[in-house]
């Protein structure tokens, strides 16, 4: 019996020592540090502040165009108009100044025309011959003709004035509706006021030479008037050797 038992035990012994060694596997086991943990709150904070970074700097591209902008519509408003009506309107005023200076016998003087109307248009001197009566006469009829042709001509060099008036006109009017900023809008308005004032300039010399001719006329007629009675006076004075007589008509 105790033999059994040793041969028991030697076979198992020597099963053991033939039996192939088992496998063993290990797990790796991870540090507790190393391990990643994801935050949801978290990540949201950081793509709403990612969000808000990017919107910032979109605000700044926005306002750098903006000012890009506005120094670009400034340099606009700030250039000059390329068009000036300036040379051909003054050109138009000295033609009509000139016609005015051109007055005959008659400057628009005021110094000369108290001159000239008190000798010519004042009182008739009784002691004035009557070649002298009829010598005024005479220069104040050239007065009056003088003046309706310095009217007539100043109206011909106003009438000349208006093609060149309706040229420039266009011009500016072209300009302020094409023009790039408020700058050469501004000038063009300015320029159309310019033309305006020259045209209103050339509407005075008209009345002026107007009211000129019809005062010389009007100032002859009385002159007439007043040498005539002067005249008849003279005529009809004792020792001027007229006799009243009788007048017969148709043989009666």
């Amino acid at each position: 019996m105790t033999a059994l038992k040793s041969r028991s035990h030697v076979l198992v012994l020597a099963a053991a020592m033939l039996a192939p060694p088992l496998a063993i596997s290990f797990i790796p086991v991870t540090p507790a540090h190393a391990l990643i943990v994801f935050d949801p709150s978290n990540y949201a904070q950081n793509v709403l502040t990612a969000a808000r970074s990017l919107q910032q700097v979109t605000n700044q591209i926005t306002s750098l165009q903006n000012e890009a902008q506005m120094l670009i519509n400034q340099a606009r408003n700030l250039a000059s108009l390329p068009f000036s009506s300036l040379q051909q309107l003054r050109q138009s005023v000295q033609r009509t100044q000139q016609l005015l200076g051109q007055a005959q016998n008659i400057a628009f003087d005021v110094q000369q025309v108290d001159k000239v109307f008190q000798q010519q248009y004042g009182s008739v001197s009784l002691s004035s011959s009557d070649q002298q009566l009829v010598a005024d006469a005479r220069s104040r009829w050239q007065n009056t003709v003088g003046g309706l042709q310095d009217a007539m001509r100043v109206q011909a060099g106003v009438v000349g004035n208006i093609d060149t008036n309706r040229v420039q006109m266009s011009a500016l009017v072209g300009a302020s509706q094409s023009a790039t900023g408020a700058l050469q809008a501004t000038q063009a308005g300015n320029q159309l006021l310019a033309l305006q004032a020259q045209q209103l300039a050339d509407l005075t010399a008209v009345v002026a030479a107007n009211g000129r001719a019809q005062a010389l006329t009007e100032a002859e007629r009385a002159a007439a008037a007043e040498q005539g009675r002067e005249q008849r006076r003279r005529f009809l004075a004792p020792g001027s050797g007229y006799q009243a007589g009788n007048a017969s008509m148709f043989n009666r």
